[in-house]
């Protein structure tokens, strides 16, 4: 019997290491960790990190990103987008969910949808009228 390999977002199969200096499109099927200098476009189907000492003047799209660097440049997160306490980012942001630790700047805005499998259900319950009258003491 085979056991199915399951990825997590701690694996790194690509490494832009510390001192390393890259420019251009970067595009790859899994997890990225970039630890140097990148100038260009980061595309991801798996999780972007940009690493604590790294700077990434980018655009950069992934299933999930963190930001413990700096990042000069808009992020796109299918799922979510974590900026840890030393991480610096200077752009707009959209994701699904987007977390900020104390300490982690954002310097731009932020654009956030719900699933599309959400959406529909959301729809639902909106649409039913909502009273914002409070019910009378008695």
């Amino acid at each position: 019997m085979k056991k199915k390999n399951k990825r997590t977002s701690h694996r790194i199969d690509t490494l832009i290491g510390p001192g390393s200096e890259m420019e251009g499109v970067l595009q790859c099927e899994d997890n990225i960790r970039i630890d140097g200098h990148f100038s260009g476009t980061i595309e991801s189907q798996g999780c972007v990190t940009i690493g604590e000492r790294a700077v990434a003047r980018s655009n950069i799209m992934g299933r999930e990103v963190i930001v413990a660097g700096q990042v000069y440049g808009d992020i796109t997160a299918e799922a979510r987008l974590t900026i840890t306490p030393t991480g610096q980012m200077n752009g707009d942001v959209y994701a699904t969910s987007l977390i900020i630790m104390e300490g982690g700047l954002l310097n731009g805005s932020s654009h956030m949808e719900q699933p599309t499998a959400q959406t529909g259900k959301q729809a639902e319950v909106t649409e039913a009228p909502i009273s914002l009258q409070r019910p009378e003491a008695g």
